[in-house]
């Protein structure tokens, strides 16, 4: 086996990854300027504005997650969209990256968050990432542009240059368990 580099998985908090993005399921809060509601019946609040690039419309993806490998040997990043993912089924391992100056995957950077059901990562546009399950199977509520996905759905299967996202392999790092 080659020197693998371990991420630790770590769980997910609003100040851990700031740098990557906003963590999604935060409490409300009703002292703010944020438009929030708050009743015996049921409460909603702002959470994200959530940023496609020009011009872009919000596309709400299914994404059912098998991948159990602790391996990670590639990432991904797009370049014009926030993405997020809300796991639905069961727990996911996301990693993410920050880029170099030269774009590429800063292995500094690399961090992994254990993201339980319920709660969320919307991630910053060129953010590098890959998502794990610890379980069997994981469906995952995603949101994205819709030429993100169409670019990265015509790039998967024929192989033709995609232009809103890329794939980099990377040295390779084993996901770590905190306990």
């Amino acid at each position: 086996m080659q020197n693998e580099l371990p991420i630790l998985i770590e769980p997910l908090e609003a100040a851990r990854c700031e740098p990557y993005g906003w963590m999604l399921g935060k409490p409300v809060r009703v002292d703010s300027d944020t438009p929030a509601f708050v009743s015996p019946a049921s409460d909603f609040w702002r959470e994200h504005l959530f940023d496609t690039g020009a011009p872009g419309e919000t596309e709400i993806l299914w994404v059912t997650y098998r991948n159990r490998e602790a391996s990670i040997a590639s990432l991904e990043s797009h370049r014009l969209t926030q993405q997020a993912i809300v796991p639905l089924t069961a727990p996911v391992v996301h990693i993410v990256a920050t880029s170099t100056p030269e774009g590429s995957p800063d292995p500094d950077s690399l961090r992994a968050f254990a993201i339980p059901v319920g709660l969320g990562l919307c991630m910053r546009p060129n953010i590098w990432h890959a998502t794990r399950v610890t379980h069997v199977i994981s469906t995952c509520l995603m949101l994205t542009r819709p030429s993100t996905t169409y670019d990265l759905v015509v790039h998967l299967k024929t192989g033709a240059p995609a232009s809103e996202s890329v794939i980099q392999t990377i040295g390779t790092h084993v996901l770590k368990s905190l306990s």
